[in-house]
């Protein structure tokens, strides 16, 4: 359980960061949720407080360094410390294949996908060093641990690099008490499915993995003992469409 532990989540308005959001409230930890729709944080903070658990909002825009960067000090200042940061913000675009790439839609995936995730471990690093122990979850994806065409270029390259930075987190600060996971998930049947290219057909959403699968996959590794560091967790579908195919992730 987690009775008494500050979690700060990020991109928790919808999708995997909502589920984790409210499973880790459901182990009992207090939630703080970040995300740029303020109503969208006020509906997920309701359904915790309904549900019995303690949470608050701080909205912003990730990509926004100072905003970020300010939203961990107040939290820090406010709960005194930072058990729990869940990276969990992202994005990809419409239109995903090299023909369409120009440098500023690489600049905008990477800005959420990647500098954001650095930004908030940045915001909480401190204190999570001051305290010798913190938990930190980023939201990578299956094409971040194996090339996938259907997901492109920048978003592949952006979730590597979230690999690469858990990697390296835990090397340098595994001797100060910090465990960091990348999570690797396949295909979720989240709000991001409709802005596919081509969306996938409602069979094949309702065979792919649930936000709820990861908000459980969130709390198994957060509530892993301090002496155990999760690296990595790859989770897919059974039917998985990356590895059996399926006409609207066929190559174009």
């Amino acid at each position: 359980m987690l009775q008494g532990k500050i979690a700060w989540v990020t991109g928790s308005g919808s999708g995997i960061g909502e589920a984790g959001a409210l499973a880790l409230a459901e182990a009992g930890a207090t939630i703080i949720l970040s995300g740029r729709g303020a109503e969208k944080l006020d509906a997920v903070a309701g359904a915790i407080r309904a549900a019995g658990g303690t949470a608050d909002i701080a909205p912003l825009d990730i990509t926004k360094h100072a905003e970020v960067a300010k939203a961990g000090a107040e939290l820090i200042a406010r709960h005194g410390r930072i058990d729990i940061l869940v990276n969990s913000a992202g994005v990809n675009l419409p239109n995903r294949r090299w023909k369409n790439l120009t440098g500023e839609s690489f600049d905008r995936i990477v800005a959420t996908n990647l500098n954001g995730t650095l930004y908030a471990i940045e915001a909480v690093l401190p204190a999570m060093r001051a305290q010798r122990d913190g938990c930190v979850i980023n939201v990578a994806s299956w094409a971040g641990r194996f090339h996938a065409y259907m997901t492109g270029p920048a978003y592949n390259a952006s979730k590597f690099a979230v690999l690469a930075l858990t990697m390296s987190l835990n090397d340098d600060e595994g001797p100060n008490g910090i465990r960091a996971c990348a999570l690797c998930p396949g295909e979720v049947a989240t709000p991001l499915v409709a802005k596919r290219p081509i969306p996938p057909p409602p069979e094949d959403i309702a065979r792919m993995l649930k936000p709820e699968d990861l908000g459980r996959a969130i709390r198994f590794v957060a509530e892993m003992p301090p002496h155990v560091a999760i690296n990595e967790l790859v989770i897919s579908p059974t039917w998985n469409r990356i590895l059996v195919g399926a006409k609207d992730i066929a190559r174009s």
